[in-house]
């Protein structure tokens, strides 16, 4: 009766997964909406700095968001039924929502500059997949391989200019390794890979526009995202009354198509 009484006001999988949907498209909305109206209307031949200051607490809100996807997709990860079952929903739903990305990002349907959440966390999930694989083999080769696979998954999540480059794919990674350690463990790892996976991404991607300085004070914003960590201490690891899976997985086309209609119809794309 009593550990039934204090779950009741524990946070389960769906007051996360509903918060980072939220989170979510705040960031877009703000990313989308926010940033293109303040682009076409320019004062003084600069962003309005009233409009400014809301947009980047908007995106400060939005870091969280990534987070704990990410903490969710490792939950997903060691709970699911079937593995392949998982990567195949993910692969689809990173198909689908190709599209929707590209045009609400630059209005139009195929944009190879950058590719959407799906493929960070399929990619995710396929790494830890292989790496669990290897789990059973002994010896440093096999060690070496199972590295080499964790290398290979940041290589192509880059490559390919998945959301979040690499930065993703070594959150989900240290997330799955210090799952059940304490959280100041699992909050410091997070913490140093989300800032050196952005830092170092920025500069691989713009070392010749800007300086290495420059770009470790632009990614010090990721680090917003660490606020997810107070909420998950109080998860309980119960899936809660969720919404349809549908829901949870179509949200995500869905919402950017219905941002880019509302840009398009407010004139600012």
């Amino acid at each position: 009766m009593e550990n039934t009484q204090k779950n009741r006001y524990m946070v389960t999988g769906a007051v996360l997964k509903n918060i980072a949907c939220f989170t979510m498209f705040t960031d877009h909305f703000f990313a989308i909406l926010v940033f293109n109206y303040m682009s076409l209307h320019p004062v003084d031949g600069a962003w309005d700095p009233q409009i400014e200051k809301v947009y980047r607490i908007g995106r400060a809100v939005g870091r969280i968001s990534f987070v704990l996807f990410a903490y969710l997709i490792v939950e997903g990860f060691v709970h699911t039924g079937s593995k392949a079952r998982y990567l195949l929903r993910l692969l689809l739903f990173a198909l689908l929502s190709e599209i929707p990305f590209d045009l609400a990002f630059s209005g139009k349907p195929i944009d190879w500059s950058s590719q959407n959440i799906y493929w960070t966390l399929f990619l995710g999930v396929l790494m830890l997949t292989l790496w669990e694989s290897l789990r059973q083999h002994q010896g440093i080769w096999w060690q070496t391989v199972r590295f080499a696979v964790l290398i290979l998954s940041c290589v192509v999540a880059f490559g390919m200019a998945a959301d979040y480059r690499f930065m993703g794919i070594l959150l989900i990674f240290v997330l799955y390794q210090t799952r059940g350690l304490p959280l100041v463990t699992q909050f410091l790892s997070a913490g140093f890979v989300m800032f050196f996976g952005t830092w170092g991404a920025n500069c691989i991607r713009y070392a010749e526009s800007y300086t290495a300085v420059y770009l470790f004070r632009f990614s010090l914003r990721e680090m917003y995202g660490l606020s997810a960590f107070a909420l998950i201490p109080f998860y309980n690891g119960e899936r809660g009354r969720q919404l349809p899976k549908p829901f949870y997985y179509g949200f995500y086309p869905l919402h950017l198509l219905a941002l880019y209609g509302i840009a398009r119809m407010i004139g600012v794309m």
